[in-house]
């Protein structure tokens, strides 16, 4: 008995013979390797339907082209020839091919005094597109931070000097006296609000890097807010925190601020659209600044 073909219907005709902008699928399960991190990740893949006369497309060659993925670490480079192998196996039917990839970018973060460390996941999405012949990258990476107001530190500021006024007024004072004072109660009558909060930034690369500098942008975001969250701590570390807090006051604008001349710095960085969100402890709504930049073409 003949073998019988097996029938292929994304090769057939359309009834509707009309172009699509994207085609593909989402949320597929790979490994990737960044920072010689093997990491679980999802991957949406995508090409556009340029024929509109054709049915559809061949999904599964998408699907095989991301095995590429496992097996080098993740680069522009790496990145542009998986979206070609797209466009090659869709000759005919497609222009322009998508990649978008989601995980969590692991770090080890040292404590601020003691020797503690732990690890802390960054977000992390990275988009390639082909367009065109015209090649584009860009990363998404949330940084969480502390934040403290410093109108309600100054207010605090002020109530302490109020209470140091009631409680000894007039009265002659030895060091020893003052230095018993600040370290009751009635020393720290009242504190600033903090907050934790979240910068979301969306940065374009220029496509020649030879890598993704993930963790590098992350280090100089942290290092310009100055007050990352922490893992594994002790009671110093606690306490160097709450100091890093009180040098680095900050409204949302002043963060903003501060991110956007700190990724102007990386040379790696051809454009940005970032974000800050404070989010509320004083309110029930949330502080939010954001900025915008592009670098002139030389």
């Amino acid at each position: 008995m003949n073998a019988l073909t097996l029938p292929d219907i994304a090769a057939q005709a359309s009834r509707q013979a009309l172009p699509l902008d994207w085609v593909g699928m989402c949320g597929i399960a790979l490994p990737i390797l960044i920072d010689g991190q093997r990491l679980t990740a999802t991957a949406d893949a995508g090409v556009s339907l340029d024929d509109g006369t054709a049915r559809g497309i061949h999904m599964s060659r998408l699907y095989l082209a991301l095995e590429m993925l496992d097996q080098q670490p993740l680069t522009p480079a790496l990145l542009r020839t998986v979206l070609q192998r797209f466009l090659d196996s869709h000759e005919g039917l497609s222009n322009n091919a998508y990649l978008r990839i989601h995980t969590d970018l692991l770090l080890k973060r040292s404590a601020l005094v003691s020797p503690l460390a732990g690890w802390k996941g960054y977000p992390v999405s990275i988009e390639a597109r082909l367009e065109k012949q015209m090649f584009h990258v860009e990363l998404k990476i949330d940084v969480t931070y502390s934040s403290t107001c410093p109108c309600s530190a100054a207010l605090a500021r002020q109530l302490i000097q109020q209470q140091f006024l009631e409680d000894f007024g007039n009265t002659p004072l030895q060091h020893e006296d003052v230095l018993t004072w600040l370290g009751s109660a009635n020393g720290i009558v009242a504190t600033p609000h903090s907050q934790r909060s979240n910068a979301q930034l969306l940065i374009e690369l220029d496509g020649d890097q030879p890598s993704l500098p993930i963790t590098e942008l992350i280090d100089n975001v942290e290092a310009a807010l100055g007050t990352a969250v922490q893992t594994a701590v002790k009671r110093a570390d606690e306490q160097a925190f709450a100091l890093a807090n009180g040098q680095n006051l900050m409204f949302c604008e002043d963060a903003a601020r501060r991110l956007n001349l700190a990724l102007k710095r990386s040379d790696a960085v051809k454009a940005f659209h970032l974000k800050v969100i404070h989010a509320g402890s004083l309110h029930a709504h949330d502080a939010v600044a954001e900025s915008r930049w592009t670098r002139n073409p030389a």
